[in-house]
């Protein structure tokens, strides 16, 4: 059972209404997650930068390599939502995420990811230079934020038990039970 109700647009404060609508207008949907923020708009707008770092990053890593480090943190984290979001865009993506052949690049990626979702402290040098020689510092800067952020999402949504969304179930399988 979720810790943290989601906030009801019919009786939400002015200023959650506006932050709602602003969402809306800006991504088209309200995640269980994102309505479970809402109760602190900062909180709803700082987490959103995630999708800010996402599209810093598609032009240099491309979309598969983004979703790939990305539930290699969830997955490295066990947490189901995040697994779940990640999946259903591999799976979206035209991949099995469960019969995945990777090239060098995500396989750097996705060993970062499970590194970054375990400990951020004992990430292997070795994981770090393989990705260090493809990007620019830049790069490693954003890529590590949506890291960082990607962690902090997977810990608000398992900290406070966020209800899973519906359409991530088949996505999940065995692990939605």
């Amino acid at each position: 059972m979720a810790r943290i109700t989601q906030v009801d647009y019919a009786t939400a404060t002015p200023e959650q209404r506006q932050a709602h609508d602003a969402e809306m207008a800006l991504r088209g949907r309200m995640t269980n997650m994102k309505r479970t923020l809402l109760h602190s708009p900062v909180a709803l707008r700082i987490y959103g930068e995630w999708f800010a770092l996402r599209d810093q990053l598609l032009p240099i890593l491309g979309v598969r390599p983004i979703w790939l480090f990305a539930e290699a943190i969830s997955k490295s984290s066990d947490s189901p939502i995040g697994m779940g979001f990640m999946r259903r865009a591999i799976v979206t993506g035209g991949d099995d995420p469960d019969r995945l052949v990777l090239t060098a690049e995500e396989e750097a990626l996705v060993a970062l990811g499970q590194a970054l979702g375990r400990n951020a402290q004992s990430v292997p040098d070795a994981i770090w230079g393989q990705v260090a020689e493809r990007y620019d510092e830049k790069t490693l800067v954003d890529l590590i934020a949506f890291a960082g952020l990607m962690v902090a999402t997977n810990l608000f949504t398992d900290a406070v038990k966020t209800e899973m969304d519906t359409e991530l179930l088949p996505f999940l399988g065995a692990r939605a039970e």
